[in-house]
C-alpha cells in the first residue's frame, strides 16, 4: 500500500469569502466527480468490495518466497486493492472540499482513511518478507518471469533499503515510537498557531490591530515603511520571548531525526533522508556551494531595491515590498485566462497543448469559491485509472493566472504519468513535483513579458520574476543551509543554544542578501517560527526544483521540437526510474552546477532588461 495523501501536490490558504452556493455555480466551472464514480452508491460498493478483500492478503503472508506466481498474484492483487482506495480516496477528498459542510462527505473521508489503515496493516507483510528472501534467488524469479519483471525497479529499491532495515521486532518498536516522534512538530505547530499572542499595532490606517500571521505577510507588501517596520518587530516579539522554548523544540526535533537515522545505520540525518529517494548528498553539497558561489544577482537586487525605495539602508522588512504597481489594475477572467496559458505553452507541441484543452475543456478543474468550499489551491496528483483534478479559488486577478498555470503542471505531470505507467510507477516523488509546475511559470512570464505593452506592466512582471526567484530559489536554499549546519553541529556534539541559532541565522541571512541588507535583531529569531525546518530536509527540493526547471525551460525554448519529446518522456516516468536520473535523461544534471547557473543567468537576465527600462 502507498498512502493516498502523499499524492495531492500544492496546497495554499486564500481567506475564504461566502458566495454562491454550490448549486447556483455553472456547472462547467466544477469539477465533474462522475469521471471517478457516477454515485455514491458507486463508491460505497466500491468500499465494501476493498473492506471484504482486505482478508485476502493472508493468502499470500509467509509464502512469498515459495512460487513466482504466487507472488505476482499477491503483487497484483495489491495494486487492484490499493488502486481502489485511491479512487475512493480521490471521490472522498474532492467531495468533502467542494463543500465542507455536508456531513456525509466528511463521514465517508475519514471512512476511507480508516480504511487505507486497515488495508495498510493487512499488507505490510510484503516487503519484509521480500527483504527476508534470498536477494539472488528473488531477482532470478523477477528476471525469468516476464510479469513479474515490470516490479524490478521498485523491488531493487526496496533491497537498496536493506541495509537500514531492522529485524521485525525492532521495526515494531520504531513505528510505535512514530506518535511520540512528532511530538516537536506538534507542540511546535499548536504553540505557534494557537497559543502564541501577538502585539497590538497601528496599522497603515492608524486603526489599532492585533498582530497576527496573515497580516504580518499583508503587513510586508504594505507601502507605509513604518508600519512594515512595526508589523515586522511584533510579529517577532513572541518568538523572541519564548527563544527558548523554540529552541527546545527544536532541538528535539533534530534529535529525533539524528535517533532514527543512527537506529537505522545511516552516517547521519541528511543522508537518511536524501536516501528515500536514492538522492546523493552530493546533490545538496553542489546547490549549496553553487548558489553561494553566485550570489552577486541577489546582491545586486537588494541594490536595486533600495535605490528604487529611495532608502539608506535595506532591511529585511523591505524585500517583499512592491515596488511597481500594474498600473492598469488588469482583471483576469477564467476563459479568458485558459487561453493565455495555452499560449503560453505553444512551444510545448499539439500533444501536450491538446491534453491541456481536454482538462479545460471537460471539468477537470473546480474553478470559483462557493459557500464552504475549502480554501486555496491544489492539484489531486495521479490516481491510478482516473485523470487528476485541480481545485481553485478564482478572483480574476494576475496571481490566479500563474496559480492555473502552475497547478496545470502538476495536472499534466500526474496525466502523463498516470497514463504511461502500471500502477506500481504512476507516481512520482516531491524531489521531481515542483519541476513542471516552476516549468510553467516560467514560460508564462516570458510570454506576458513579451506581450506587455506598458513599461509600467513589464516592470511590474519582471519585478514578480524575480521575487519567484529570490522566494523559491534563493530563500529556500538559504534554509537548507541553515538546517544543514544546525544538524551538523548536533552530530559533532555541540549545544545549539538560542544564542548559536539565532547568530548562525543571522550570518547565513546576511550571506545571502549581502552588504546593502542590514539584519535587524529581531530577524536573528526567523529559524524559531519556520514549519519546514521540522520536516527533515524537505525545502531543499523548492529549490532543486526551481533550478531544474530553469534548464529545461531554456531547452524548450532554444531546441523546440526536438526537445519536446523529452520533456514529455520526463512528464511520463513518474517512479520508473530515480529522480536524479529522471532529470538526467531530460537533460538536467542536479550533481553539477548548471541548474544553479541558469537560475543566475536569467536573474542576471532581468536587471538588466529592469535596469534598461528604468533608464529610459
Amino acid at each position: 500500500m502507498r498512502s493516498p495523501l502523499s499524492s495531492f501536490l500544492h496546497y495554499s490558504e486564500n481567506s475564504s469569502r461566502g458566495i454562491l452556493t454550490r448549486d447556483q455555480m455553472e456547472e462547467k466551472y466544477k469539477w465533474n466527480l462522475a469521471d471517478i464514480y457516477n454515485s455514491d452508491s458507486d463508491w460505497e460498493a466500491d468500499f465494501k468490495w476493498v473492506e471484504t478483500n482486505i482478508l485476502r492478503y493472508k493468502e499470500f503472508e509467509r509464502k512469498l518466497s515459495s512460487d513466482p506466481e504466487l507472488l505476482l498474484a499477491c503483487l497484483k492483487f495489491d495494486d487492484v486493492l490499493s488502486s481502489k482506495v485511491d479512487r475512493l480516496y480521490l471521490y472522498a477528498m474532492l467531495a468533502k472540499d467542494s463543500d465542507m459542510r455536508v456531513t456525509k462527505y466528511q463521514g465517508m473521508d475519514d471512512r476511507i482513511k480508516s480504511l487505507y489503515a486497515k488495508a495498510s496493516t493487512a499488507s505490510s507483510f510484503i516487503k519484509p518478507e521480500l527483504l527476508s528472501m534470498d536477494e539472488q534467488i528473488l531477482m532470478e524469479m523477477i528476471n525469468e518471469n516476464k510479469h513479474l519483471r515490470i516490479y524490478k525497479h521498485a523491488i531493487e529499491d526496496l533491497l537498496r533499503t536493506k541495509n537500514h532495515t531492522l529485524t521485525k521486532e525492532l521495526e515494531e518498536i520504531l513505528a510505535l515510537s512514530g506518535e511520540i516522534a512528532q511530538n516537536p512538530y506538534n507542540t511546535f505547530s499548536i504553540f505557534t498557531n494557537a497559543d502564541i499572542k501577538f502585539p497590538v499595532i497601528k496599522d497603515d490606517e492608524d486603526n489599532n490591530v492585533e498582530m497576527s500571521h496573515a497580516r504580518y505577510y499583508a503587513a510586508l507588501y504594505s507601502k507605509d515603511r513604518a508600519y512594515r517596520e512595526r508589523a515586522f518587530k511584533a510579529y517577532l516579539i513572541p518568538y523572541k520571548s519564548y527563544v527558548n522554548t523554540f529552541s527546545v523544540l527544536f532541538n528535539g526535533n533534530l534529535k529525533t531525526n539524528i535517533f532514527y537515522a543512527n537506529a537505522r545505520k545511516y552516517k547521519s540525518a541528511r543522508e537518511a533522508s536524501l536516501n528515500k529517494n536514492n538522492i546523493p548528498l552530493s546533490v545538496y553539497d553542489n546547490l549549496i556551494d553553487a548558489a553561494g558561489k553566485n550570489l552577486a544577482p541577489m546582491y545586486r537586487w537588494a541594490e536595486m531595491k533600495k535605490k528604487i525605495l529611495g532608502i539608506s539602508e535595506l532591511h529585511p522588512y523591505d524585500v517583499y515590498v512592491t515596488l511597481f504597481e500594474d498600473a492598469d489594475n488588469k482583471k483576469y477572467p477564467y476563459d479568458e485566462s485558459t487561453k493565455i496559458v495555452l499560449n503560453s505553452l505553444q512551444a510545448m507541441g499539439s500533444d501536450y497543448l491538446n491534453s491541456l484543452k481536454t482538462a479545460f475543456e471537460n471539468r477537470w478543474i473546480d474553478v470559483y469559491e462557493t459557500q464552504a468550499k475549502k480554501s486555496g489551491a491544489y492539484s489531486s496528483g495521479t490516481t491510478f485509472g482516473v485523470h487528476p483534478y485541480v481545485l481553485l479559488n478564482w478572483t480574476d486577478l494576475l496571481n490566479d493566472v500563474f496559480t492555473l498555470t502552475h497547478e496545470m503542471g502538476h495536472n499534466m505531470h500526474s496525466y502523463y504519468t498516470g497514463l504511461t505507467q502500471p500502477y506500481t510507477y504512476a507516481n512520482y516523488s516531491i524531489f521531481l513535483a515542483e519541476v513542471a509546475s516552476t516549468f510553467n511559470e516560467s514560460l508564462l512570464l516570458d510570454f506576458l513579458i513579451s506581450k506587455s505593452d506598458s513599461k509600467a506592466e513589464k516592470l511590474y512582471l519582471l519585478e514578480k520574476y524575480l521575487n519567484n526567484i529570490t522566494s523559491t530559489f534563493y530563500r529556500q536554499v538559504m534554509f537548507a543551509e541553515f538546517e544543514m549546519q544546525a544538524y551538523d553541529r548536533t552530530e559533532k556534539g555541540e549545544a545549539l543554544t538560542q544564542d548559536v541559532l539565532s547568530k548562525m541565522y543571522k550570518e547565513i541571512y546576511q550571506k545571502y542578501w549581502g552588504p546593502a541588507m542590514v539584519v535587524d535583531e529581531e530577524e536573528e529569531f526567523t529559524w524559531a517560527r519556520v514549519p519546514h525546518f521540522y520536516y527533515n530536509f524537505y525545502v531543499y527540493q523548492y529549490a532543486t526544483g526551481f533550478a531544474a526547471s530553469q534548464v529545461l525551460a531554456n531547452l524548450v525554448k532554444n531546441n523546440g521540437k526536438e526537445y519536446i519529446e523529452k520533456y514529455l518522456n520526463f512528464l511520463k516516468a513518474g517512479s520508473s526510474d530515480y529522480p536524479i536520473n529522471i532529470l538526467k535523461k531530460a537533460g538536467v544534471d542536479m550533481n553539477s552546477p548548471e541548474p544553479v547557473l541558469a537560475v543566475t543567468k536569467k536573474m542576471n537576465e532581468i536587471l538588466d532588461e529592469m535596469e534598461l527600462l528604468l533608464n529610459q
